[in-house]
């Protein structure tokens, strides 16, 4: 198991971002594929057309999203705690992914950059 740190500065507001992260309709704009999402703790989720299955953790709202991911049989649960911090005109992203089994971790971390967190930084900086 491996833990995956990751940091990006998207020129955004914080209730944006916080909406790609627990808006089932926003994350389909950014993702062009399904997503069954509820910003409510203790609820399961579906994004990315099932790609990706969880359940939200906590949730403070604008500032902190807290998941679990789901990787079949796995003993320790993979969290992904995701802050969301102003900072001046744009607001850095803080990711904290733990326990990814070693057989997903390179597909994991390339897809939070390239498509999970680079897709929402793209779709909220279009304008």
């Amino acid at each position: 198991m491996k833990d995956f740190k990751y940091y990006i500065s998207i020129d955004a507001e914080p209730e944006d971002v916080y909406a790609c992260l627990t808006n089932p309709f926003t994350i389909e704009l950014w993702s062009d594929m399904p997503a069954k999402v509820e910003a409510v703790p203790d609820t399961e989720f579906e994004i990315l057309d099932g790609g990706i299955i969880g359940k939200m953790l906590e949730l403070e709202t604008n500032k902190k999203v807290v998941q679990q991911w789901y990787f079949g049989e796995q003993e320790e649960p993979s969290i992904v705690t995701i802050l969301i911090h102003p900072d001046k005109s744009k607001v850095s992203v803080e990711l904290h992914h733990s326990n990814i089994p070693d057989e997903d971790f390179k597909d994991i971390t390339e897809g939070w950059k390239k498509y999970y967190l680079g897709r929402i930084k793209e779709f909220l900086e279009l304008e």
